[in-house]
């Protein structure tokens, strides 16, 4: 196998065959191509595209070239969610533990951030202690014990991707879909699950910006995986502000544990938590429907039974077992806050999503390049939804920054990507469709 030669290949528009990916993807993972040649690889397919049977392939070759992971000795279905990525988007911290308690077992591989939006593991890596890389013995027990365990890939686990993955944030080649869906899809085929549903968002804050892009990813995603044989829907659902009234780290971890802890209910973030456990207890057979499947997750909340699923499994992973009740004590605080004042009278009306996660990773909050090190202390938390009335000079978010200087420039920057109108907007909901 000449790398460079399959690179020229796909640069010029040929349909790779499987054993070429394959041997491509090898190379990958056993670390013997470059940098560049990754690089050029994603662009090539970023420009050229892969046909539905190379993106099968590179799927396939990318699950396959570590271990693949068994469940024979858990009694429960094997279920897990991923998002396509937004700002503010914590759905998975809760979602895992309130499947959990309704009965799945959930073993969710995440990433870290990609491009302007955030990551589960670095909302993760904000509580002390917590290991995102167990070996494949705890991370065993910690979804057999607690029912749930959110970690990061290890060597061990789709190899391939976690250097693709790193690559293609750095070289402006995100938003390809062959990519996100073999990227998306090889670290759930090696998780070993029997039933997935996907978070394909869109908006100005999402990858796909518009609804005919979205849907097609979600045709690719939802195709290849339930032609490698699990059992997979998606639901499309808006990324034109925040999902949370956060976006950072541990500003989003603090909102992740006031809803477990039931201190915040009612919100876009919540109907999206709740929609997603539906879909997944629905069509592993643990719910008839999604009227049923609703209650039960309800029940989970209100009965604390989630938050106790999370705290077993922050526990088991080396976090503080009374994270729930003592956030404080554990989650780092950014030395200034400060608060960013409407401009003018009038409704929020629309804001630039996209411009809200790159203010995170301006904060510190996120990464320029894979090497870098994120401050899980910054961000933006109380952040007022669209459709909200206000007043000039009343805060619409609080900065949550390193130093003073830092705190000025995002201030001014999160007031700019907001628009304000004297009429009240119509919005889009949340949920736009199924797949």
């Amino acid at each position: 196998m000449i790398p460079q030669e399959i690179i020229r290949r796909k640069r010029n528009g040929d349909e790779l065959d499987a054993a070429d990916i394959s041997a491509f993807i090898a190379a990958l993972a056993a670390g013997r191509l470059s940098e560049g040649q990754v690089g050029a690889f994603a662009m090539a397919v970023w420009f050229k595209g892969m046909s539905r049977a190379e993106t099968v392939a590179l799927t396939l070759a990318m699950a396959d070239s570590g271990d693949r992971l068994q469940w024979a000795d858990i009694d429960r279905p094997i279920a897990d969610k991923h998002s396509t990525g937004g700002v503010g988007d914590n759905v998975s911290l809760m979602l895992a533990p309130i499947a959990a308690a309704c009965g799945l077992a959930v073993p969710m591989i995440s990433g870290r951030g990609l491009g302007h939006t955030g990551g589960t593991l670095d909302k993760l890596e904000s509580i002390p202690g917590y290991m995102i890389t167990p070996d494949a013995d705890l991370f065993h027990k910690v979804v057999k014990e607690a029912g749930c365990a959110i970690i990061g890939q290890t060597g061990a686990l789709a190899p391939a991707d976690g250097r693709l993955y790193a690559v293609r944030d750095v070289t402006a080649t995100v938003d390809s879909i062959p990519l996100i869906t073999a990227s998306i899809l090889s670290k759930k085929l090696a998780a070993g699950l029997e039933t997935l549903v996907l978070d394909v968002k869109v908006g100005n804050g999402a990858f796909m910006v518009e609804r005919d892009q979205a849907e097609i990813l979600a045709h690719s995603l939802v195709e290849v995986a339930n032609g490698a044989g699990v059992k997979t829907s998606a639901l499309i659902t808006d990324m034109n502000q925040p999902l949370a009234d956060s976006a950072g780290n541990a500003v989003e971890m603090r909102n992740c544990l006031d809803f477990l802890a039931g201190r915040k209910s009612d919100t876009r973030l919540a109907t999206v938590v709740l929609a997603f456990v539906g879909e997944m207890l629905v069509k592993s057979g643990i719910a008839a429907s999604s009227d049923e499947a609703e209650r039960m997750a309800r029940q989970s909340l209100s009965s604390g039974k989630a938050a106790e699923v999370f705290a077993r499994m922050v526990s088991m992973l080396g976090g503080p077992a009374d994270l729930i009740e003592n956030p404080d004590r554990y989650l780092a605080k950014a030395p200034v806050e400060k608060p960013v004042p409407a401009a003018r009278s009038g409704w929020l009306a629309a804001c630039d999503a996209r411009g809200i996660g790159v203010s995170v990773i301006d904060l510190g909050g996120g990464r320029r390049h894979p090497a870098d090190r994120i401050d899980h202390r910054v961000g933006f938390s109380d952040l007022l939804p669209l459709g909200t009335r206000v007043t000039a000079g009343e805060p619409i978010a609080l900065v949550h920054a390193a130093d003073e200087a830092a705190a000025e420039r995002a201030a001014a920057a999160l007031a700019a990507h907001y628009r304000i109108t004297e009429d009240r907007p119509e919005l889009t909901p949340v949920i736009a469709g199924l797949i």
